[in-house]
C-alpha cells in the first residue's frame, strides 16, 4: 500500500478522535509521522494536516466558536512566533514537555495553584506559548484546552474554540517554513490525502461529539488530558533518571 494511502487513513483516524473529545489526535500523529517520514518533513507536514483537522473542526462547529477570545490569542500568536521563529534554530526544548505537563495536571486538580496562576493567566500568553512552542515541538493544542475547560461550561464551546487557537497556531507555521526555505512541493500528493482524511475524519467526529454527554465528556477530557500529562512528565523524568 502507497504511503499516501496509509497516512491518509492514519489522518482520519486521527482527526476523529481529535473531533471528540478536542485534542489527541495531533499527538499520536505527529508521533507516527517519524515512521514514514524524514525528520526535516515532519513538522512542516504535521502543521498543515492539522490545520486542515483544525479549521475543518472549527467550521463544522461555528456557532460554538466563542469569537470574544479570538483577538487576546491572535496578538500573544503573533507575538510567540516572532520570538519562536527567531529562535528556531538555537533554543533547546528537550524539557518543555516537562513543564507542559506539570502545569496542565496542577491547573486541573489543584485549586490553590489553580487560584494562584488565574491572576497571571491569560489568553495572550496562552497564545504565545502555545503557537511559538508549536513551531518546534508541533503539537501544543492541551495548553489552550486546558484553560478552556475550566471557563467554558458546553463541551462544544470547548472543543470549537480550542479548534479555532489551533487553526490560529498551524496557520502561523506557514510563513516561518517558508522563510527558513521548507519546500514540500515534492509531497503534494501526500498532503492531498492527509488533508482529505483529517477533513473527513473532523466531520465524522464532530458528529459523534453531538450526540455525546456533555458533563461526562467535559470530565473524560480532564482525565485523558491528566493521562497525557503524567505521561509526559515520566518521559522526561526517565531520561533524567534512567530506571534499570
Amino acid at each position: 500500500m502507497h504511503i499516501e494511502y496509509i497516512l491518509g487513513l492514519i489522518s482520519f483516524f486521527t482527526s476523529v478522535l481529535a473531533g471528540v473529545i478536542g485534542f489527541g489526535g495531533g499527538m499520536l500523529l505527529i508521533a507516527i509521522l517519524p515512521i514514514f517520514l524524514n525528520p526535516s518533513l515532519i513538522i512542516p507536514i504535521h502543521g498543515i494536516t492539522q490545520l486542515a483537522s483544525n479549521s475543518s473542526r472549527m467550521l463544522f462547529s461555528l456557532k460554538n466558536v466563542q469569537w470574544s477570545l479570538l483577538p487576546k490569542f491572535l496578538a500573544g500568536s503573533i507575538i510567540g512566533v516572532c520570538i519562536f521563529g527567531l529562535l528556531l534554530s538555537n533554543i533547546t526544548t528537550e524539557y518543555v514537555p516537562f513543564f507542559i505537563g506539570l502545569y496542565i495536571i496542577l491547573n486541573l486538580w489543584s485549586k490553590r495553584f489553580s487560584k494562584f496562576i488565574k491572576k497571571y493567566e491569560n489568553y495572550y500568553f496562552i497564545g504565545l506559548l502555545q503557537t511559538g512552542l508549536g513551531l518546534i515541538v508541533g503539537a501544543t493544542g492541551p495548553l489552550s484546552l486546558t484553560v478552556l475547560t475550566k471557563e467554558l461550561s458546553s463541551k462544544d464551546e470547548i472543543i470549537a474554540t480550542s479548534s479555532m487557537f489551533m487553526t490560529i497556531s498551524h496557520l502561523a507555521k506557514i510563513p516561518v517554513f517558508m522563510a527558513i526555505g521548507v519546500s514540500l512541493s515534492g509531497h503534494l500528493n501526500l498532503l492531498v490525502f492527509m488533508v482529505i482524511g483529517s477533513v473527513l475524519g473532523s466531520f465524522i467526529g464532530t458528529r459523534l461529539r453531538l450526540v455525546a454527554n456533555n458533563d461526562k465528556l467535559i470530565l473524560a477530557i480532564k482525565i485523558l488530558l491528566s493521562i497525557m500529562a503524567v505521561k509526559m512528565l515520566f518521559t522526561i523524568i526517565s531520561l533524567l533518571v534512567p530506571f534499570e
